[in-house]
């Protein structure tokens, strides 16, 4: 599934191609992929896309025409894409929601998604708003480091999940808490309201390097994973643990990487990585 690293190489490819363009077209081959705002799918004729941006791991669209914004939201899902050309996907009847552009030289944009995870929503800023609200917690990328550690420790529960509740903290799903907490040597079943302060900030920088070390690279194309442009990511070059277990621990130890299995995956170093 797409993180917030990919969802933000996704809304960087889309910043540099499709700012400023007008919508000419916006078809819907499948209704049930627009969760809401059917009725508003007319009103993108003419308008212009005025700012892209990334909210937790959904890509926001801001369209404006005749002094109105309204807003469209993708979901990726587990596999969805936006895509600059339909021949880049896989399997072209996937494509279920095709944009024709003008006033840029992309003229088109497909948003691609097979197992149909992923959603379309077409807001008012209202809708959006509470959208938000209701969905997703801070931004992992832009929280403080005292908010963050706040969360942390007023959290009853192993810090793991905690990463995964989007409620609590958006974007990162469980390819990164992987990665991240075995770089900052915290154990996934770490109870939250437990760990030191000094754990905790180690955490929250730990978090904000391995985000921008991931989307520099590219985000991570593991399986369905790419960019509207066609490209492929390459952090998955760097990952340390995850879906590595039975291999070495990257840090030297005498350890081996294991794997503990509940609703997701959990990789980790037994010797390393602490519960305090």
């Amino acid at each position: 599934m797409p993180e917030l690293p990919e969802v933000e190489v996704v809304v960087r490819h889309l910043k540099s191609r499709v700012l400023g363009a007008t919508v000419e077209t916006l078809a819907i081959h499948r209704s049930d992929i627009v969760r809401t705002g059917h009725d508003l799918i007319p009103w993108f004729h003419r308008a212009k896309i005025t700012h892209v941006h990334r909210m937790g791991k959904c890509v926001v669209m801001t369209c404006q025409r005749s002094q109105e914004t309204l807003y469209l939201l993708s979901e990726l899902g587990m596999t969805g894409l936006w895509f600059f050309k339909a021949n880049l996907a896989t399997s072209p009847q996937h494509i279920h929601c095709h944009i024709t552009l003008s006033g840029t030289k992309t003229r088109e944009l497909h948003y691609w998604n097979p197992r149909r995870f992923g959603r379309l929503w077409l807001f008012d800023s209202s809708g959006l708003e509470a959208f938000m609200q209701r969905r997703f917690g801070p931004d992992a990328l832009t929280i403080t480091q005292d908010a963050f550690c706040q969360l942390v420790q007023t959290t009853r529960g192993q810090v793991k999940p905690f990463f995964l509740n989007q409620h609590r903290l958006a974007g990162i799903g469980n390819i990164y808490a992987n990665e991240i907490l075995f770089r900052a040597n915290i154990h996934p079943s770490a109870q939250g309201h437990q760990l030191r302060l000094i754990s905790c900030q180690r955490l929250h920088q730990t978090m904000q390097d391995v985000l921008r070390e991931a989307i520099t690279a590219g985000g991570s194309s593991i399986q369905d994973f790419r960019a509207p442009n066609g490209s492929q990511g390459h952090f998955q070059e760097a990952h340390q643990v995850y879906q590595k277990d039975g291999m070495p621990c990257p840090h030297g130890c005498p350890a081996l990487i294991k794997r503990l299995q509940k609703e997701r995956s959990s990789f980790f170093c037994p010797s390393c990585q602490k519960k305090r």
